[in-house]
């Protein structure tokens, strides 16, 4: 009787492992709340002359869910300038992103703030500047290189300036750079 009740004991916790649910919780998921911080390389293509104005940019990421996130984005395309016009913007937006194994594409939509700079000479005795509300759609594609850096290898922005005098002003920005990630 006694070799009974233990092999029924026995069985009866058996039994219970399946609806227990006693397996471990998946470690391989992916962390909520990564942040990423960029320096890029930055050409801009204005739709007031030919030659394309070249500087640096500055992003910033925050994934929030595994594909809702923000990103913000300083443009400073005011170092090389063949035109002597320089254009800086500075913006900030919600962005879509999707995840496959090492590559990350993403869509996005921000708003800011646009400077156009006119060069000393070319432009007067002193160059002078103007701000301007902008909006920009755009996307690319982030590479994770290792578990903390990302290659931007390609961002594209389709910037709009409605109050650009006078009918308003469509630059598209490219930027590749790199990225430390926090995870």
């Amino acid at each position: 009787m006694k070799r009974h009740t233990i092999i029924g004991c026995f069985a009866g916790v058996l039994s219970l492992a399946t609806v227990s649910h006693g397996q471990a919780v998946p470690t391989a998921s992916r962390a909520v709340g990564t942040i990423q911080i960029g320096l890029g390389l930055t050409t801009v293509s204005p739709d007031y002359a030919t030659l394309y104005a070249k500087g640096i940019s500055i992003y910033g990421d925050l994934d929030i869910t595994s594909h809702i996130g923000a990103e913000a984005d300083v443009h400073l395309a005011s170092i090389i300038t063949p035109s002597d016009i320089g254009e800086n913007t500075y913006l900030i937006g919600p962005r879509y992103v999707f995840h496959y194994k090492r590559v990350t594409p993403y869509a996005k939509a921000l708003f800011g703030m646009a400077t156009i700079q006119y060069q000393q000479g070319s432009y007067g005795p002193v160059g002078h500047s103007a701000n301007y509300g902008v909006y920009a759609f755009g996307g690319g594609l982030d590479v994770k290189a290792t578990h903390h850096i990302n290659v931007r290898a390609f961002d594209v922005e389709f910037q709009k300036w409605p109050d650009f005098a006078p009918h308003g002003l469509s630059p598209i920005v490219y930027t590749v750079g790199v990225a430390y990630v926090l995870r």
